[in-house]
């Protein structure tokens, strides 16, 4: 293991939490105290460190992503479902919304006014419809036109992420692939944003 350590930069001890928490697979057994571990050891540590340190998920989170590895679907599409469900935030009991079929009716309109061909109860659907609510609840409102407007511009960047070579690429590799690139994608898209808004508030407002 002290190999594994040196090679990932990650402490023995962490690499032992790791295990115990089923993040990394075992190692090859090569005594009562000794273990060998390869490259895909070293794959996944580097994996896990991304999806906590630069994807900030909990440790909870991190073994929802290794389980759907090590089990991906069949198809692409279900592939790219379990990614949105593995990534979608865990629900702060204080944010909970209870009138459930309020929030069901609220995802079936944004998909028929998006007009895509998505489940309105899907992960992705969802977790959409929990976003505008808390924001309703909070005191900003987000008019129908805004958010087809919105929507626009995210199905441009998702016809980006949604890349041909995802179907040709073997299921867990594709499913990595997915799941990596939008946590390491989303904070890009957000200081984007930033950088825009300060571009359009000196053109407008700096006068």
């Amino acid at each position: 293991m002290s190999m594994l350590a040196q090679r990932t930069t990650v402490p023995v001890a962490t690499l032992k939490y790791y295990l115990r928490e089923g993040l990394l697979h075992p190692g090859e057994a090569l005594g009562a105290t000794r273990a060998a571990y390869d490259e895909t050891h070293v794959e996944r540590v580097r994996l896990i460190r991304t999806l906590i340190t630069v994807g900030g998920l909990s440790i909870d989170r991190v073994r929802l992503v290794v389980a759907a590895l090590d089990r991906p679907p069949a198809t692409r599409h279900e592939l790219l479902a379990t990614a949105h469900d593995v990534l979608r935030p865990l629900p702060r009991h204080t944010d909970r919304v209870d009138d459930t079929t309020n929030q069901d009716d609220l995802s079936a309109r944004l998909v028929e006014t998006l007009g895509w061909p998505v489940d309105p109860h899907s992960s992705a659907t969802q977790q959409l419809a929990d976003v505008i609510q808390t924001a309703r609840q909070g005191g900003w409102d987000c008019p129908d036109e805004m958010l087809v407007h919105w929507g626009a511009l995210a199905r441009e960047i998702a016809e980006t992420d949604v890349s041909p070579e995802l179907g040709t690429m073997p299921a867990a590799e594709a499913l990595q692939h997915a799941i990596v690139g939008t946590v390491l994608t989303d904070p890009i898209l957000i200081a984007l944003r930033r950088v825009a808004q300060e571009a359009v508030s000196a053109e407008r407002l700096a006068h």
